[in-house]
């Protein structure tokens, strides 16, 4: 057993070993100093300093150049530059034909047959274009065609822009021709029309091949005039006329014809656009007073002999059923405007056939007679400006042997007699 003094001296051995354990443990490694206590190079100090003040100076050169070219941008926000931008770059609205109010007094008196002119009938649209500003006419008959092809609206719109006429109301026939052939579709509408459903009747070969008469009755024609009507009235025409109403309505009479609904759908749309349209037909020999007076007018060709005159009966003598000749009072006492015009229907013996094969003398004669035989019993008469000719009929026509324009570039020259026996219109006011 040891003694007191061994006992001690062998508790301070063992206090030390275990203090030189504790400062070399593994698990308690000794603590860095701080980065903050180390001491640093004198060099890197200034270096640093260098290199911290460029980068303010590239900062500041970089923020000015930034701030300039938003200042100068074109498109800026910036207060002071809104006025400069706008009143340098103006934008331009997209066009579009603002129609006017109508006057069924200027229509007769100022009327005319542009058969097809939005149609691009006649080839030289842009000579029919000049013919037709330098004329006196208001109304242009049938520019908008609809005979065997449904309207192209865009190349109405293209030609119309490079009218330069005020004022001016476009007409649109709603042909009794059809053809089943064709393809028709309406951007604002998603529907395929079937023109073989708007047939009358089974006889697919009436006109031509593959073509027929439509039916008012048949609700997918009901449909297709619903479209073309409104998109019509879309760009700016205002006068609508059906063709031979009798074939395309199978009940032409007030009491059973469908045609009142077509009709009250159309000026629906006239009313919701707030612009004036007229609506008429083709009614031949029909004399049911409230059918007639359901329209604007009825119009129809005059049936001229080769002296220029006409019959003052109900019915052409020239035909075996009844032709009417609508200024008979038979007709116009049970209608609300009677137009009448030079008929045409491709045929040599056709009203404009025997008119083209007139000198001109004997055609302004005419012309002249007729004007004023109409519009004194306050009817119209549409002087003609664009209607088709038979390709062989032996006479005088315009840009083709297919079609009569009175410009003094073709062979007729008739337009500044006709313009002569129409009244003056103030410009902008109709």
């Amino acid at each position: 057993m040891l003694s007191g003094e061994a006992n001690f001296f062998s508790l301070q051995l063992t206090k030390a070993i275990y203090k030189n354990q504790m400062d070399f443990n593994l698990y308690k490694p000794k603590e860095k100093p701080s980065f903050w206590h180390k001491r640093i190079h004198f060099g890197v100090v200034i270096f640093v300093i260098v290199i911290s003040f460029a980068g303010v100076l590239w900062l500041l050169h970089k923020n000015t150049k930034i701030i300039s070219e938003l200042d100068n941008f074109p498109g800026t926000i910036f207060q002071k530059h809104v006025k400069k931008t706008f009143s340098e770059t103006p934008i331009k609205e997209e066009w579009h034909f603002t129609p006017g109010p109508i006057s069924m007094d200027q229509i007769k008196k100022n009327g005319c047959v542009a058969d097809g002119f939005l149609s691009g009938y006649g080839d030289k649209t842009g000579e029919i274009t000049k013919t037709l500003e330098r004329s006196k006419c208001v109304y242009l008959h049938r520019a908008l065609e609809t005979w065997l092809h449904p309207p192209d609206f865009e190349k109405a719109v293209e030609i119309m822009k490079g009218m330069d006429k005020n004022p001016v109301v476009y007409g649109m026939f709603l042909a009794e021709a059809i053809s089943t052939r064709r393809r028709y579709v309406d951007p604002n509408w998603d529907h395929e029309f079937k023109f073989d459903k708007m047939c009358r009747g089974q006889d697919k070969n009436h006109w031509e091949k593959n073509s027929c008469i439509p039916s008012i009755d048949k609700p997918e024609y009901q449909r297709y005039l619903k479209s073309i009507t409104h998109r019509a009235m879309d760009i700016g025409i205002q006068s609508f006329m059906f063709g031979q109403i009798e074939l395309q309505d199978e009940n032409p009479n007030f009491d059973n014809t469908q045609v009142k609904n077509v009709l009250d759908d159309m000026r629906s749309y006239a009313k919701e656009k707030n612009i004036q349209i007229i609506i008429g037909a083709q009614t031949n020999s029909i004399m049911d007073e409230r059918y007639l007076r359901l329209f604007d007018y009825i119009e129809g060709g005059v049936g001229i002999d080769s002296n220029g005159s006409v019959e003052d009966q109900p019915c052409s003598s020239k035909f075996s059923s009844c032709w009417a000749l609508l200024w008979n009072k038979r007709y116009s006492l049970i209608s609300n405007n009677v137009l009448l015009h030079l008929d045409w229907s491709g045929l040599t013996w056709d009203d404009m056939g025997i008119f083209a094969r007139m000198n001109q003398d004997k055609r302004i004669e005419t012309l002249s007679s007729l004007y004023h035989k109409f519009t004194d019993q306050n009817m119209g008469f549409l002087m003609p400006f664009l209607a088709v000719l038979n390709n062989h009929n032996d006479g005088c026509y315009g840009p083709n042997k297919s079609f009569y324009v009175p410009s003094k570039k073709y062979r007729c020259d008739d337009e500044d007699k006709i313009n002569k026996m129409m009244p003056d219109v103030p410009k902008g006011n109709l």
